[in-house]
């Protein structure tokens, strides 16, 4: 077992648990913040990638959601950039978990604030 902290707790991790791989999608164990020495323990992919950033958006300039100057030459490797932010897809013991950042969730979270 392996003590983490996470969001200023302190959590068990298994290597069930954690930040799912951007390669190959298998549990990393690591449930915080992402190193650029990180690796995924199946595969050996590099984790602070901008593949593996919550940022990365093919569709984008530069192929990120950030307003950066110059582009990072190979995705998949680890870098610098000072805008990661790893992915939000956990999986943990009651299955995966992860927050969604599409328009219609905001707006039915924020319009559930006011259900009765």
């Amino acid at each position: 077992m392996i003590i983490r902290f996470f969001r200023g707790r302190e959590q068990m991790a298994t290597p069930q648990d954690g930040l799912l791989c951007w390669q190959c999608g298998r549990p990393t164990g690591l449930v915080d913040r992402i190193v650029r020495s990180d690796q995924c323990p199946e595969c050996g992919a590099d984790l602070r990638t901008c593949r593996g950033c919550r940022h990365f958006d093919p569709s984008r300039k530069y192929q990120c959601r950030e307003q950066i100057d110059t582009p990072v030459g190979n995705k998949e490797t680890a870098n610098y950039c000072d805008w990661f932010a790893a992915r939000d897809a956990m999986k943990g013991s009651s299955g995966m978990k992860g927050t969604s950042d599409a328009r219609s969730d905001r707006k039915k979270r924020f319009d559930d604030l006011f259900n009765d």
